[in-house]
């Protein structure tokens, strides 16, 4: 297994995907690609049907996955606000690659698994692994991932929402030679694969740990017995002023998604924004749907308090790996919100990813929402960055065959042929739909 990326911040679409292309294919080596993921942006958008025709030319993979983006990662950068393309390739010798595009329709949750079996392919006895991009004006991501949660409980989901544009049918999915305007693309891989996944949400916690004593769906009136507004009192006037003002602008709720987990820590918490209070009523009301007996914790963000969690969740991570040199290659799923945004300096989180697990090669794109798991449920996040690290389930691995999509072992394909005439040279790019 072998995983590599790259990015150019070229001007000419045909001489930035050459030139990914080529980056990649000098990391890989000779021999075929399995999987190849791209990610665009809007600059290059009257280009987007051409991607595959190109990539085939240019570097032969066997399944092409990706999406328009605001911002791209890869080579060890993040470029926002400019054109540019990052391509991830993958040979993956021993693993099944299944493409999917869903709209429409998805299975009953009171139904059988088996449904969500049929619907993609793919049996729970497989243990597949998931790498999904919505859309994100039409493709249902929660309703998928609640599916995905109920019909493959033990698999990895990992992804994003595409993003570049503001307004319907503007963003698009790439799978193969499809370009969807609509809907979720993806992935299922089966075979010698496991992703690892490390969510850093970007927040510290402030005050108590706390148990929700009364509540009717996403409204919380009684935190430890007491009235939830209270607490929320309690709490601003034990800050100091610094987190005083931070807590005016960006306090969260952090919900303890592992019942068991008797001292959470970074990671073990789903973040979502207060949605209002009730000061009259002493009722707050929250981004997601609660149950009596979940405990809470308060939490700030700001560039600081990500950069800590970001530290903090990728040491935990290293303290669980029997072999660093294992992990071949990762994929970063990062919220618009962060980059140099936030941070007010470039390649923060690959940086940090970087001093943490060296090497490894990593690329992504800035989403309108983060795929990941929590506490052992998948769900859609903001401001976060999503993680998703690939390794062998097994040491060694085939390198002399390669599985065609329905599995069968074929000889290695030969380099592909240099490209030629990828693209006629692209007048100036055009500026951007504005990022969400």
């Amino acid at each position: 297994m072998k995983w590599a990326t790259a990015v150019s911040r070229k001007t000419s679409f045909g001489d930035a995907l050459l030139e990914c292309a080529e980056g990649v294919r000098q990391s890989l080596g000779p021999g075929p690609v399995t999987l190849a993921l791209a990610f665009v942006t809007p600059h290059f958008a009257q280009f987007y049907g051409g991607l595959h025709e190109n990539l085939v030319r240019a570097l032969g993979p066997g399944t092409l996955l990706g999406c328009s983006a605001g911002g791209v990662i890869g080579g060890g950068e993040e470029v926002e606000q400019a054109p540019a393309i990052t391509l991830v390739a993958a040979r993956l010798p021993d693993v099944t690659v299944r493409p999917f595009h869903l709209e429409g329709d998805l299975p009953d949750l009171d139904g059988p698994p088996e449904a969500w079996e049929e619907l993609l392919g793919v049996a729970r006895t497989e243990e597949p692994q998931f790498v999904l991009l919505a859309d994100p004006f039409s493709g249902r991501p929660e309703a998928l991932l609640a599916g995905l949660d109920y019909a493959f409980p033990g698999s990895t989901k990992i992804g994003g929402l595409a993003s570049g544009a503001t307004s319907p049918g503007l963003n698009v999915l790439f799978l193969d030679s499809e370009v969807h305007n609509s809907g979720v693309a993806g992935v299922v891989l089966t075979g010698n694969l496991a992703v690892d996944t490390v969510v850093a949400q970007g927040c510290r916690p402030v005050g108590d740990l706390m148990q929700v004593t009364r509540c009717d769906g996403n409204i919380v009136y009684e935190l430890d017995g007491q009235p939830a507004f209270s607490t929320l009192e309690e709490l601003f006037a034990g800050m100091d002023q610094r987190d005083r003002e931070l807590a005016g602008r960006s306090l969260m709720l952090g919900i303890v998604m592992d019942e068991f987990q008797e001292e959470p820590k970074a990671g073990d918490f789903l973040i979502r924004n207060l949605a209002g209070i009730d000061p009259k009523g002493g009722a707050i009301a929250v981004g997601e749907r609660l149950q009596e007996g979940m405990r809470i914790r308060f939490h700030l963000r700001d560039a600081d308090a990500s950069a800590e969690d970001l530290h903090a969740v990728l040491t935990g991570y290293e303290g669980t790996l029997p072999n660093r040199d294992a992990i071949s290659g990762a994929l970063l799923f990062s919220c618009l919100g962060r980059g140099e945004h936030l941070y007010k300096k470039p390649n923060f989180d690959t940086s940090v990813f970087k001093e943490h697990l060296g090497e490894i090669p990593v690329g992504g794109f800035f989403c309108n929402g983060e795929i990941g798991p929590v506490g052992g449920t998948t769900f859609l996040h903001g401001y976060t960055s999503s993680f998703g690290l690939f390794r062998p389930r097994e040491p060694g691995g085939i390198e002399e065959l390669e599985p065609t999509r329905e599995g069968e072992l074929r000889d290695p394909a030969p380099s592909p042929p240099e490209p030629e005439n990828l693209a006629p040279e692209d007048p100036e790019p055009r500026e951007p739909e504005p990022l969400a």
